[in-house]
């Protein structure tokens, strides 16, 4: 029989690319009379990575002469001049993606000349800038630069001590995309790639180890790191049925695989390992992953997330909606939009999503009562314009951008969407409070600009909420399109094995998005001799290089898994 595990946190890919430890090895090679780079995001320790670099020298008695590219950052009136967003001027939670390059946070670039008796060790973001012998790149996953924000020890790219604390507001739509734009550009240049989560003792691999662990793992199944954060709403469902972080007040969202912040673990799940964003994969080798025809649509951009929105025990999601095209473009800077689905993986009686405007809703009435609760704390029946449905386990819900929606309480739902996800623009938040005392930010204008009032009243039980509809079948097992829209560039599909069933299946030069839905889990098996077992509730990217892959059930229970592809 097929071996079962349990839901695996931190998924570990074993590849043959050697993992060093500490700085004494990562800085061996290096001599007097050359320049060493070490580039990174703002988020990273730089103080104690640049005195550990300087102690390791030492230690081979060499000297070190530190330049710290921190002291050449404009001042921080100019550098928050420069990335202001025209079209979102004064808007508190929400920025245009800057398209500004990094060596324009600078200054000056610094003109740095190699010491004859020393190594010159230039630290912090945009060291790349400066002319050097030696690059490394000392990376930090996301996750730890938005806890320092919402903790308030964070600042943001430039920004210099005494000016206030950091946002997560330039956080996620200036410092990401000016940083992973400037990241991407060296993976494939970079000698040395540092994981700083130890910032006094990183795991490391040298650049052509970190290339060839990329190059094999664009052809074969990997998962990405999971993530769940906590939130106002957030239930208990991952800390209960997953086993994961018992000690937080909650388990609200889940991020199995949203590729601006997913890292893919690489080395010995026993031992030393690095995390690798996935954006670097995919900026190094986009057509192996993604496959030419997403590649051509999409460039490097991996347009497909899976994350869990869990309310067991927790509240009602806002209501809100996502932009729709052209709004994403002009006035927020995404090429694509945030079209979304709900899979329910729990629900049940007296559950409930909202999704669609009822029939004949006075809109002007919506809004009125929308503005109330932000400006004077009025709650209302959001109800009244917003259908409810029952939240029946294993149905999906499609929910085009525009369309008003929110997973009611005692829910558990895998979305399964585009890769844009931080534009919920909210008609209303319940007057919820964040932990600091201050009602959660609504966005009633962002809201009604993108309001779709076409998705009302029965077109939207008839379009949004789709029945099965069998694509192929065989001995024990039928695939099924769950959800397929002609305006949303996805589509779904739910396999169901009975035990011990086997399916074939191709990636057919295009990515495979997998979850576990019910079950024991799967057992992938591709013709290259990758095999991957996945436990429920977990996801796999199969990679368009992947190719013919064959999936067989576990347990002794039948299994369904969905899958998500561009249409």
């Amino acid at each position: 029989m097929t071996p079962i595990r349990g839901y695996e946190a931190e998924p570990c890919h074993v590849v043959t690319a050697p993992v060093g430890t500490g700085y004494r090895s990562a800085v061996a090679g290096l001599d007097r009379g050359r320049v060493l780079a070490v580039d990174g995001p703002a988020a990273v320790d730089w103080d104690t990575v640049g005195a550990e670099i300087g102690e390791a020298l030492a230690a081979r008695e060499l000297a070190a002469k530190p330049v710290d590219m921190r002291e050449y950052f404009a001042a921080w009136p100019d550098i928050v001049a420069l990335t202001a967003s025209a079209a979102l001027p004064d808007d508190p939670d929400f920025a245009t993606l800057s398209a500004v390059d990094l060596a324009d946070f600078f200054a000056e670039i610094p003109a740095v000349e190699a010491a004859p008796d020393a190594v010159t060790v230039v630290f912090g973001p945009g060291a790349a800038l400066v002319a050097h012998d030696d690059l490394w790149y000392a990376d930090l996953p996301k996750r730890h630069a938005e806890a320092g924000i919402a903790g308030g020890t964070g600042r943001n790219l430039g920004q210099p001590a005494g000016t206030g604390a950091g946002t997560t507001r330039r956080l996620f739509y200036i410092d990401w995309p000016v940083l992973d734009r400037h990241r991407d550009a060296l993976v494939a240049v970079v000698d040395r790639w540092l994981d700083t989560q130890d910032s006094a003792a990183p795991a490391w691999l040298d650049g052509p180890a970190l290339r060839a662990a990329l190059a094999e793992l664009a052809s074969q199944p990997f998962r990405t790191r999971p993530t769940f954060n906590t939130t106002s709403w957030g239930g208990h469902w991952a800390q209960q049925r997953l086993g994961l972080n018992s000690e937080a007040p909650n388990t609200a969202l889940g991020y199995e695989l949203i590729a601006p912040e997913s890292g893919i673990l690489i080395g010995d799940p026993a031992g030393p390992r690095v995390e690798i964003p996935l954006q670097a994969l995919v900026a190094l080798h986009p057509e192996e992953v993604l496959g030419t025809h997403v590649h051509e649509k999409f460039g490097a951009s991996f347009p497909i997330r899976f994350d869990y929105l869990d309310t067991v025990g927790g509240g009602n999601l806002s209501v809100h909606c996502h932009p729709r095209h052209d709004y994403m473009r002009r006035v927020f800077g995404w090429p694509y939009t945030q079209h979304e689905t709900y899979y329910l993986m729990v629900g049940g009686p007296g559950r409930r999503v909202f999704l669609g405007l009822r029939q004949g809703a006075d809109l002007d009435a919506f809004r009125r009562e929308a503005d109330r609760a932000v400006h004077d704390e009025v709650p209302f029946d959001v109800e009244r314009y917003v259908q409810t449905f029952p939240a029946e386990p294993h149905q999906l819900f499609l929910i085009p951008a525009g369309t008003p929606h929110g997973s009611g309480e005692g829910n558990v739902v895998l979305e399964i969407s585009a890769t844009p996800y931080l534009y919920s623009l909210r008609f209303y938040d319940w007057l919820r409070r964040d932990r600091d005392g201050r009602q959660r930010p609504v966005h009633v204008g962002h809201a009604f600009a993108n309001l779709d009032t076409t998705r009302s009243g029965v077109d939207v039980a008839r379009d949004l909420v789709q029945q099965p509809r069998t694509l192929r079948s065989g001995d024990g097992w039928r695939e099924e399109v769950i959800g397929r829209l002609p305006e949303m560039f996805f589509e779904v599909r739910r396999i169901e094995l009975a035990a011990g069933a086997v399916v074939d299946d191709t990636t057919d030069r295009r990515f495979h998005v997998l979850n576990v839905v019910q079950g024991d889990g799967i057992l992938v098996e591709t013709a290259l001799g990758d095999r991957y077992l996945l436990a429920y509730a977990e996801t796999l990217t199969m990679p368009a290089a992947a190719g013919a892959y064959r999936v067989r059930a576990c347990g002794t229970d039948p299994v369904r898994f969905v899958k998500a592809l561009v249409a």
